[in-house]
C-alpha cells in the first residue's frame, strides 16, 4: 500500500524524516492528516484540490466542508445564501484574462505588420513582442525583404506589324507596407497586368527586327521605367529591382525564315566590317604614298627653280662680257657650238700632206680601253706620221677637254 493512501496511517511520509503519517487517534477521530509533528514534506494533492473546491463552493454560496470537532463528534455545516453574481464574474474574470493573454504576437525581423482598428489603419508595428486587444485589432504581416518574382509570356503587335514572342520576369519588393495591404486587393494579379500594360505600350512602339536583335536592353529598361510609374499611380507600395528579358522570337510557324534573316543580317555586318579594316590598312598607305610624292615635287621644284635662278645669273654675267667684247664672245660660242656638233659624231678628220695616202683607223674603237692594247700592238703598222698627229690630237684634245667643259657651260649660258 501506496503511503499516502487512505488507511496507509503505519507507512512511513519521504520527507517526515522518518516519522509516521499522523499522530495516531487523538480521541477526535481526525486520520488523513498531515499534523506529525515531524512531517515537513509537500502538501497532499488531494487534500489542495479540496480545499480549493471548499473555497468555490464558499464563494457560489454552496454547502461548507463537514469538519471535525473535538472529543470526535460530527460538526454539522451551516448553509450560506448563494451569490448569483459570482459565476458569471467568475466566467468573466477567465474570458478576460484569455482575451488579453490572445492580444501578444511576435513579429519577425523581415516583417512589418499593418494595425486595422475596426477596419481602419492605426500603424506600422515594427519588429519583436507586441501587443493589441484581440476582435478589436487586426494585424496584418507583410514580409519587406523578400524578393518575389513574376514571369510572363506574351505575343504582341509591334511597330511594324509583325508579331513577337516575349517572356519578361519581374523581381520586386514591398515598400510601403500599409500602402501594400490597403491599396491592392490583389498584389499578383495588379502587377501582371501593369506589367503587361507597360510591355505591349513598349513593344508597340519598336520595330521587331530591334527587339530579336540589339534592343532588347533598351526594351528592359523601357519597361522597368514604365512599369514603376504604373505602380506608383497605383499607390501599390511596392518597389521593382529588376526587369530581365528572357527571351525575344518570332512565332513557331515564320521562326526558320526570321532566323535566315538574321544571319544574312549578321553576314552583312560581318562584311562591313571586314571593308572597314581593309580600309584602315590601305588608307593610311595611301596617305603616305601621297604625302611622299607631295615632298618629291616640291623638292623638284625647288631644284627648278634654284638651277633656273642660277642660269639666269650666268646669262647676266655672260652678257656683261659680251657687252664688253662682242666679238670674241661670238666667236668663242661659234667654237661652242661646232664643238658640240661634231663632238658626238664617229668621224675622225686628219690633217696630212697632199702627197701622203690618206688611211681611215677605228679611232672611236682605239680610244676604248680594248682599243688601247689594239693600238699598242699595231703600232709598227701604222705610218709615224700619223702616230705623231694622233698624239698631237690627242694632247690638243685633252687641253681642249677642258676648255670645251667651260665653253659648253659657256655656250649653254648663251643661248
Amino acid at each position: 500500500m501506496a503511503w499516502n493512501e487512505p488507511g496507509g496511517g503505519n507507512q512511513h511520509d519521504p520527507w517526515s524524516g522518518g516519522g509516521r503519517r499522523g499522530g495516531g487517534s487523538d480521541g477526535g477521530g481526525n486520520r488523513g492528516g498531515n499534523n506529525g509533528g515531524n512531517n515537513q514534506g509537500p502538501p497532499d494533492l488531494d487534500e489542495a484540490l479540496k480545499k480549493f473546491q471548499d473555497k468555490l463552493n464558499g464563494m457560489l454560496g454552496g454547502k461548507g466542508k463537514k469538519g471535525s470537532g473535538g472529543g470526535g463528534k460530527k460538526g454539522g455545516g451551516s448553509n450560506k445564501p448563494r451569490n448569483i453574481f459570482a459565476l458569471p464574474g467568475l466566467l468573466i474574470i477567465i474570458a478576460l484574462a484569455i482575451w488579453a493573454a490572445s492580444g501578444f504576437y511576435l513579429v519577425d525581423q523581415s516583417e512589418r505588420g499593418v494595425v486595422l482598428r475596426f477596419g481602419k489603419f492605426q500603424e506600422i508595428v515594427t519588429p519583436g513582442l507586441q501587443w493589441n486587444p484581440p476582435l478589436v485589432d487586426d494585424v496584418r504581416m507583410v514580409n519587406v525583404t523578400r524578393v518575389r518574382s513574376i514571369t510572363q509570356t506574351q505575343s504582341m503587335l509591334t511597330r511594324d506589324e509583325n508579331i513577337v514572342e516575349v517572356e519578361i520576369s519581374a523581381q520586386y519588393q514591398v515598400a510601403n507596407p500599409s500602402d501594400f495591404v490597403l491599396n491592392l486587393r490583389n498584389p499578383n494579379l495588379s502587377i501582371e497586368n501593369a506589367l503587361d500594360s507597360s510591355l505591349r505600350h513598349v513593344v508597340g512602339g519598336t520595330d521587331m527586327i530591334e527587339i530579336l536583335t540589339s534592343g532588347r536592353e533598351i526594351l528592359g529598361s523601357s519597361v522597368a521605367s514604365r512599369l514603376q510609374s504604373y505602380l506608383d499611380n497605383y499607390g501599390a507600395g511596392i518597389r521593382l529591382q529588376t526587369i530581365n528579358i528572357e527571351s525575344t522570337s518570332a512565332p513557331e510557324p515564320v521562326i526558320d525564315a526570321f532566323d535566315d534573316v538574321i544571319r544574312a543580317r549578321e553576314d552583312r555586318q560581318r562584311t562591313i566590317n571586314q571593308g572597314i579594316a581593309y580600309a584602315n590598312a590601305i588608307i593610311p598607305e595611301a596617305q603616305g604614298q601621297a604625302q611622299r610624292i607631295v615632298e618629291q615635287g616640291q623638292g623638284y621644284r625647288e631644284s627648278v627653280v634654284a638651277e633656273a635662278q642660277g642660269q639666269a645669273n650666268r646669262f647676266n654675267s655672260l652678257l656683261s662680257e659680251y657687252q664688253n667684247s662682242p666679238d670674241i664672245m661670238r666667236e668663242r660660242m661659234y667654237l661652242d657650238a661646232v664643238e658640240e656638233v661634231f663632238g658626238g659624231t664617229p668621224k675622225v678628220l686628219l690633217d696630212v700632206s697632199e702627197n701622203a695616202p690618206l688611211m681611215y683607223l677605228p679611232l672611236d674603237q682605239m680610244r676604248g680601253s680594248s682599243g688601247g692594247s689594239a693600238s699598242t700592238q699595231n703600232s709598227d703598222n701604222i705610218d709615224p706620221r700619223v702616230l705623231n698627229r694622233l698624239s698631237s690630237g690627242q694632247s690638243s684634245q685633252n687641253s681642249s677637254g677642258s676648255s670645251s667643259n667651260s665653253s659648253n657651260s659657256i655656250r649653254r649660258e648663251g643661248r
